[in-house]
């Protein structure tokens, strides 16, 4: 407990330094898929509990084996709900990356369940939580950007994670960093916290684009995840033997 506690701790203070911070995206709850991930190198890796196959069941093992492999386990959790961040956190998960909030006080709900008393309201009692968590924001639709700095003002929220499927499906635009609509919306979305001090992810499944948007700025790098690393890495090599 000690040592995840120590990883947990570490990964926050780099979360408000100023390196950029390199993922895995984990759809698929198998212990061995979640080590070789972390063990590749990467800083964090996250556990979808919004979209992939794993539950809270599936959790202490999952963010035990990423944290042994070196790597910070941070869950994607399913809704903006008390009950789903604390859990979260209580199976080990050094932090939260926070969906479908539209505004400050939504913003300011997910805060509070991340943190025990006074600074929150989450209740104490979890087997495997670590230090104190941090709290990432996902921004994915046009209501939270009209709301976007007043978010970022929210005292607790740690930084901002762009969904930018969701955020083209709410702007009625093409999912294409340099789609004419979209663009604009990241390069706001990215001056806002740099503004604000606070770091900024976007949603990436592949290197060259992971790459572009930490040229931009963007400190929360997602380069792969596991469901798409099988798969190309199996049509790549079935290619060559065919070849």
């Amino acid at each position: 407990m000690l040592c995840c506690a120590m990883r947990s701790e570490s990964f926050a203070a780099r979360l408000g330094g100023s390196e950029p911070l390199y993922g895995g995206w984990a759809t698929i709850p198998d212990v061995l898929a979640v080590r070789a991930l972390a063990a590749a190198g990467l800083d964090y890796v996250v556990i979808d509990l919004q979209h992939g196959a794993a539950t809270e069941h599936d959790l202490p093992a999952l963010t035990t084996a990423i944290a042994a492999a070196g790597a910070a386990p941070v869950a994607r959790v399913r809704h903006a709900h008390p009950a789903d961040i604390g859990r979260a956190l209580d199976l080990g998960c050094a932090g939260a990356i926070v969906p479908n909030i539209e505004s400050a006080e939504q913003a300011r709900a997910a805060v509070g369940a991340c943190h025990y008393p006074p600074r929150g309201y989450r209740s104490g009692g979890g087997a495997l939580a670590g230090a104190e968590p941090f709290c990432v924001i996902m921004v994915e639709s046009a209501a939270a950007m009209a709301d976007l700095e007043a978010i970022l003002a929210v005292p607790g929220v740690d930084g901002i994670y762009v969904g930018p499927r969701d955020l083209s499906y709410s702007l009625g635009c093409a999912l294409d960093p340099a789609d004419p609509v979209l663009r604009p919306a990241l390069e706001r979305i990215w001056e806002a916290c740099g503004a604000a001090g606070k770091p900024v992810g976007v949603h990436a499944t592949d290197g060259a684009t992971a790459r572009l948007y930490r040229e931009n700025g963007c400190r929360l790098i997602n380069v792969t995840s596991d469901v798409l690393a099988v798969g190309r890495y199996t049509a790549t090599e079935l290619a060559a033997a065919r070849a």
